[in-house]
């Protein structure tokens, strides 16, 4: 397996992201993720524009950091570093999770407002905890390790 310092040109990597996970080539050199902008699109939604890369009706310059863009490539660590989110890599397993920004889980955390998820009953039906909201729920969790 590649280490953390070798440079693997177009192999396959995963990228997770906002419960979304995403499969495919990518440049991984010096513990640096690089995409192409149609992959990254792919991979996290976000899009390069002429005004930089965008979700939705946010734009960051591509000007922000010099190694944000170089070689029609995007530069995932220094994307997750503007964004405030932590970037996990595992070079070894060919995997990377980007996480939520700290903002993001301090916001969650003050809503008081748990996550929507979807768990099988017993039968096999699915359930959200949404589907509960306005109702009071006892959520029972047990692990065995």
């Amino acid at each position: 397996m590649p280490s953390a310092s070798s440079a693997t040109q177009g192999s396959a990597f995963t990228l997770l992201d906002e419960g979304r996970a995403w499969t495919g080539p990518v440049l991984f050199e010096g513990g640096t993720l690089r995409l192409r902008p149609d992959a990254l699109q792919a991979a996290t939604g976000w899009t390069q524009k002429p005004e930089g890369l965008c979700l939705d009706d946010v734009c960051i310059p591509l000007s922000v950091r010099k190694d944000l863009s170089a070689g029609g490539q995007i530069n995932v660590n220094a994307l997750a570093e503007v964004l405030d989110r932590p970037l996990v890599i595992d070079a070894d397993a060919r995997a990377a999770y980007l996480g939520a920004s700290a903002g993001q889980r301090a916001d969650r955390l003050a809503s008081l407002q748990a996550p929507d998820f979807a768990l099988p009953d017993l039968s096999g039906k699915m359930h959200t905890l949404s589907d509960q909201r306005g109702r009071k729920v006892l959520l029972v969790a047990y692990a065995s390790w």
